[in-house]
């Protein structure tokens, strides 16, 4: 039998990158499969085709929006009884000024996305969580680093919240022996990763890891579905961080690649995105 046959996992930002990655190898382990996405629709299509229909539906949903959250988790409901393994991969990265640039615009924006979406859509999913669950959320290896790049303010802080809210979220759902922990991915070369960066600065981050190349979205979904079986029922409240030890690498480089580094960010070449989690 399938690790996790009988299962249901609802994957937010799933049309693409680790999201897309994540909800097929939760398929291929046995899982039923709700494939959310904001405005990929063929794309989330592609995915529940690749799927199988009988054991996959795509659901449009906003999930920086309460109202999108609460129809997403109805449909989730309405198609397959339940959830068990909750993914809640959507987010936003944004690269922008210094701390003098920020506006409460981009606070609201962000924080909607990044720390607002996963707290209420698990506050939204709970009642229909089966005990043993899985709950897991997305935060960045960056948020571990402490020497953070620079412009990454808003976005760190948040991710910071993120694996607070995790430590909390676990001891309150353990005694229903749900687990959450948070995936934190390091740079990982998914379409989405690449916008806005120039072949100088992918190769700069490729040499920071010891392996000298990028993460693949298929060895985070591994993770994901080893956190998402029966094997994992130990590993609770933790941040496990799929970054190939390129930020412990990162404070030994030069400090003529951390100069390059940061002249990349003034002058522009390295360009602000919104994209989903691919750093």
């Amino acid at each position: 039998m399938s690790p996790l046959s009988g299962k249901v996992a609802l994957v937010t930002g799933a049309s693409r990158g680790i999201g897309r990655a994540t909800a097929l190898a939760l398929a291929k382990d046995g899982a039923n499969v709700v494939v959310n996405y904001v405005s990929s629709a063929a794309a989330a299509d592609e995915v529940v085709s690749e799927i199988g229909p009988d054991h996959a539906i795509a659901v449009q949903a906003d999930v920086s929006k309460r109202e999108d959250i609460t129809r997403l988790i109805k449909t989730t409901v309405d198609r397959f009884g339940k959830i068990d393994i909750l993914v809640l991969n959507a987010g936003l990265l944004w690269q922008k000024g210094g701390l003098l640039s920020i506006t409460e615009e981009d606070f609201d924006k962000l924080f909607a996305a990044n720390v607002r979406s996963p707290l209420f859509t698990v506050q939204e999913a709970v009642p229909h969580l089966a005990d043993g669950g899985r709950v897991m959320l997305f935060s960045t290896s960056l948020a571990a680093f402490s020497g953070v790049t620079p412009n990454y303010l808003l976005y760190t802080a948040s991710k910071g919240a993120v694996e607070q809210i995790t430590r909390v979220l676990a001891k309150d759902l353990g005694r229903r022996g749900i687990t959450v922990n948070t995936i934190a991915p390091g740079p990982i070369g998914t379409d989405a990763y690449f916008v806005g960066k120039t072949e100088q600065m992918v190769q700069l981050q490729s040499n920071l890891a010891p392996m000298g190349r990028l993460g693949k979205p298929e060895e985070v979904a591994n993770v994901v579905c080893f956190i998402a079986s029966d094997q994992s029922q130990w590993v609770n409240g933790q941040t496990i961080r799929i970054n190939g030890f390129i930020y412990l690498n990162f404070r030994r480089m030069n400090l003529g690649m951390i100069i390059l580094f940061m002249k990349l960010q003034r002058c522009g070449e390295i360009k602000p995105s919104t994209i989903n989690h691919a750093f």
